[in-house]
């Protein structure tokens, strides 16, 4: 049977690549072969996990009935809550399409675990601009300094690394929780490995061995073999419409940890007396199965894509973090773009390469949570979803772009690929650096 030759620079230049753009890209994309076979190996090994999850919890098609109204006894719902504490080595999980967004998850495992007079600690600086409200840093309706609980924050040393002397100054008879965020949000510093996070942990309770130790593990799920669960944190907390929800879940979220504080976090979800033994499943409980069965792979694919977009604009002379060599420990890619004709154009490269909403343009607006405006791009299935082809940034300098997500890596490379083709027809870039 004779091969069919498949031109492939002909297709992207119906989808509004240029040649130039092109043949940038497909260099790049060449020189990653090697290292992404070892994401790959990654995937699988983390999908072996999965499933071996689902096996052991004898997961079957009367999981996937849905529940209404009070939800007693809802098979799937309980069943899938024993898959995640399994994929995650934890005493329980608590999972739940009530947990509404990443934000409520965390703000959920806080505020149930913390008490007036108790004190949280941040040992790795400001937490994601949301979680300012939440914490009181600026001020908001029904957030932890209203109800009497007091914060510190240890910044990280000027190398990046842990300033274990300010840690040590910092936690006193008070502390109560430390909560420690794995990715970098709207900084430009590095995202943390789970053998750092390990290390901190272990440092903390050396010191304080009561502590909770809580780790936002948003947009790091399932980049490494193990999660900060496997290396002592007491919660791990994320959204399903980041990784864990492979693309196919349309809400919710997970604390998984020990009992104790999953039982708080999921009294303070229903209510005092009722906690995990309510909350219907709605209908949604299948997209929550398969979308974790699916999502080792849809995170290698967000993966090779925020690798192809920091070799490539490194390569054009951008500041890119993690810079094109380093290890990857989230699925996020920070790019320095310097201007806000830049921020702009690359979002609108990004929207432009969506299958859903690709004629729109995206505009800088008052997010609410947020202390600017923020450009958001993200043509996606689910409202909002992250582990989707997405970027956005907050409107100050340095204009960063925080790119993320891409259920296949065949669709990540056509985002970014659309993302420089904005900033190519606008001069915007050095096309001397893409030769």
């Amino acid at each position: 049977m004779m091969g069919t030759t498949i031109d492939l620079e002909e297709i992207y230049a119906q989808m509004g690549i240029e040649k130039p753009v092109f043949d940038f890209g497909k260099k790049i994309a060449k020189e990653l072969e090697g290292r992404f076979a070892d994401i790959d190996a990654v995937a699988e090994y983390n999908q072996l996990k999965v499933i071996a999850a689902m096996q052991k919890n004898r997961v079957s098609a009367e999981c996937f009935n849905a529940s209404s109204g009070y939800g007693y006894n809802d098979l799937g719902r309980d069943t899938l809550e024993q898959v995640y504490s399994d994929v995650f080595h934890t005493q329980a999980a608590l999972v739940r399409p009530q947990i509404t967004c990443g934000t409520h998850a965390l703000a959920l495992a806080l505020m149930s675990n913390l008490r007036p007079g108790d004190e949280l600690l941040s040992p790795v600086g400001k937490p994601y601009d949301t979680l300012e409200e939440v914490i009181g840093i600026r001020p908001s309706k029904g957030s932890l300094a209203e109800y009497g609980v007091t914060y510190r924050q240890v910044e990280f040393l000027p190398d990046g690394g842990f300033d274990y002397d300010g840690i040590r100054a910092a936690i006193n008879e008070k502390t109560k929780l430390v909560t420690i965020q794995r990715s970098k949000g709207y900084l430009m510093r590095k995202t943390l490995s789970v053998k750092e996070i390990g290390e901190l942990i272990a440092f903390v309770k050396n010191i304080k061995p009561d502590v909770i130790c809580m780790v936002d593990n948003c947009y790091g799920e399932f980049v490494e073999t193990i999660e900060p669960s496997d290396v002592g944190a007491d919660m791990v907390v994320g959204s399903l419409i980041k990784n864990p929800g492979g693309g196919l879940a349309p809400i919710g979220g997970y604390i998984a940890g020990t009992t104790e504080c999953v039982e708080n976090a999921a009294y303070r979800l229903t209510s005092p007396g009722l906690g995990k033994e309510v909350g219907a499943s709605l209908g949604v409980i299948q997209s929550f199965y398969q979308g974790l069965f699916q999502a080792p792979l849809v995170v290698s694919g967000a993966l090779k894509g925020a690798i192809f977009a920091a070799n490539l604009y490194e390569r054009l002379g951008f500041t890119v973090l993690p810079n094109g060599t380093e290890e990857r420990h989230d699925i996020i890619q920070a790019i320095a773009l310097e201007t806000p004709e830049r921020l702009c154009a690359f979002c609108e490269g990004i929207q432009a390469g969506a299958p859903v909403d690709s004629y729109v343009t995206p505009e800088p607006w008052d997010m609410p949570g947020y202390d600017s405006k923020v450009i958001m791009a993200a043509g996606a299935f689910v409202q909002g979803s992250s582990i989707e082809l997405s970027a956005d940034g907050p409107l100050r300098e340095p204009y960063n772009v925080y790119f993320q997500g891409g259920l296949t890596w065949h669709h990540a490379k056509f985002g970014i690929l659309m993302s420089l083709q904005k900033l190519y027809i606008r001069n915007l870039v050095n096309k001397e650096l893409m030769c």
